[in-house]
């Protein structure tokens, strides 16, 4: 790239016929500035501002140098990222000479990252500091309604995206409700877009649950997705949010924040909606079941009313005085019968004492003869026994060591110590004489 061609020519009074206006000059700057465009310049931004009409101006320096940068609206909705204060980029673009305030700019249509590895460690400290605040717990996580009346989706409104998914939903429900919200998914405006869209369908509650989509892309393409911004929105999220970004080989923070994660358009849509088919299918085999069911319960209610008849017949006061009747009757049989044995009993117990009675006399009479036979038995084994002979006056002597009963006189010997037993008594003796 040349060096900028001097001015000194055109300014030179010597060369000119006539002095130059300001705005000749300014207009001969601009047509010699002019050759400057498609320029990349690498630089730090500082003194970044935003317009009342979108444009942001801003400062690029290096340890040197600077100069005035400026994006025009429509650019800053199509760049990637918006540059930040402290940031060194490298900016494609053009050298104007804005004539109104006598100032050099440069005019910057496109910005890229100098340093994506830095863009990357930025990243994960975003990452690390929303999850120990719990943003990707699955607990948090909210569920995605079975059947939703309504799907919103959040993309771009060109592309195969949105057709992709229209197609895939419409295809599995042909009736259910589709509510689009257009978003910017590229470029600096995207996040702020995408946010504002989100909030949007909270607000409208047209939807039951949100799928956001973008056709994947590369890292720097696909940076909205992973700035704080959008995070922040798909955490205050009252309705759940499916991320269907592409195939991508990083998962972006708007999926690990997302409710639900999904990699094509066309999964996110089979995901959020289920086959119509399906759910015709299981209703016609409930359908089955429940008719089964009503049949069943119609049989046992039938059954408890004939019940409930029967025992309302039997507890009708009809009834019940004509079961005490029969009750009546039946003790009034039963104490006939009752009185009737007991006269039986009472006549058969009078007959018994009579018996009774006849029977105590003979006994009696026998016992009065038996008492007397034995007295007389008595009478007679009293005098003959061993007390009776003595009671005569007899007396029964016995060897006084061993015993033995002395019948005899040489059964004895003098000296030896004799017991004589009496009817009363004993008495001791010993032997003087013996006549044999």
């Amino acid at each position: 790239m040349g060096t900028p061609p001097k001015l000194d020519r055109v300014i030179r009074p010597e060369e000119t016929q006539r002095p130059y206006t300001v705005t000749e000059l300014a207009n001969e700057i601009r047509r010699e500035l002019r050759p400057l465009t498609a320029l990349l310049l690498k630089g730090e931004v500082s003194g970044m501002k935003q317009g009342t009409k979108g444009h942001y101006s801003f400062v690029i320096r290096d340890g040197q140098s600077l100069i005035n940068a400026f994006i025009y609206a429509d650019d800053a909705r199509r760049v990637t990222t918006l540059p930040e204060d402290g940031q060194v980029f490298i900016f494609r673009g053009r050298v104007d000479y804005w004539t109104q305030y006598g100032t050099i700019r440069f005019i910057v249509d496109q910005v890229e990252f100098d340093d994506v590895g830095k863009l990357r460690a930025r990243l994960e400290e975003l990452k690390r500091r929303l999850e120990a605040q719990g943003a990707f717990a699955q607990d948090r996580k909210r569920g995605l309604p079975f059947l939703p009346l309504s799907v919103a989706i959040l993309t771009s409104p060109t592309g195969a995206v949105i057709h992709d998914l229209q197609e895939t939903i419409w295809e599995r429900y042909p009736n259910m409700g589709i509510v689009v919200y257009p978003v910017q998914v590229q470029g600096a405006n995207a996040p702020m877009s995408i946010a504002r869209a989100l909030r949007r369908c909270n607000l409208e509650a047209l939807a039951d649950v949100i799928v956001l989509a973008r056709g994947g892309g590369s890292f720097e393409e696909m940076y909205a997705f992973n700035t704080e911004l959008v995070a922040r929105a798909i955490l205050e999220s009252r309705l759940p949010v499916v991320t269907a970004l592409g195939h991508t080989s990083d998962r972006t923070v708007a999926d690990l924040v997302g409710d639900a994660e999904c990699r094509t358009p066309t999964e996110a849509g089979a995901r959020v909606v289920p086959k119509k088919s399906d759910l015709l299918q299981l209703l016609r085999e409930r359908q089955r079941r429940l008719d089964r069911e009503i049949k069943q319960r119609v049989v046992r209610y039938v059954e408890r009313v004939d019940r409930a008849a029967r025992e309302l017949t039997r507890l009708s006061p009809v009834a019940q005085v004509t079961r005490r009747e029969d009750a009546l009757r039946d003790r009034a049989r039963r104490l006939d019968g009752a009185a009737a044995a007991r006269v039986a009993r009472s006549a058969h117990a009078l007959d018994s004492r009579r018996a009774e009675q006849r029977l105590e006399r003979a006994l009696a009479e026998k016992f009065a003869g038996a008492t007397r036979a034995i007295a007389h038995r008595r009478e007679r084994l009293t005098a003959l026994s061993p007390e009776g002979v003595l009671a005569r006056g007899y007396s029964i002597t016995q060897d006084a060591e061993s015993g033995a009963v002395v019948v005899s006189a040489s059964s004895t010997a003098p000296g030896r110590q004799l017991s004589i037993r009496l009817a009363r008594g004993r008495l001791g003796a010993r032997v003087e004489e013996v006549e044999p």
